[in-house]
């Protein structure tokens, strides 16, 4: 099993119309087959700069890849991660 988690800031305010636009897109990704446990988070510890997260879960490497190169995650990421997300972090785990 990978647990892939992005947390991210975005450019736009918060409560913008940007905003929403860019985390209703984001809670898209679910409906990609092998998305398993997806969350769409809001930071809420000031120990960090980041404001959003996203989690997803795949049960192993080929799911995985196959969303990463699905065509509704790479829309995503070239319609609103490039121009919407100021700076990020994204994190795959493995359970050991």
């Amino acid at each position: 099993m990978i647990q892939h988690s992005v947390i991210f800031k975005l450019k736009h305010p918060k409560g913008s119309a940007e905003e929403t636009l860019f985390l209703n897109a984001a809670k898209a990704l679910v409906s990609i087959p092998g998305v398993r446990n997806f969350n769409c988070l809001k930071q809420v510890s000031p120990k960090n700069k980041f404001e959003y997260g996203l989690t997803m879960e795949f049960s192993d490497q080929a799911a995985y890849d196959a969303y990463s190169r699905h065509e509704k995650h790479e829309a995503f990421i070239q319609d609103f991660w490039v121009k919407d997300v100021e700076d990020f972090l994204e994190i795959d785990y493995e359970q050991l």
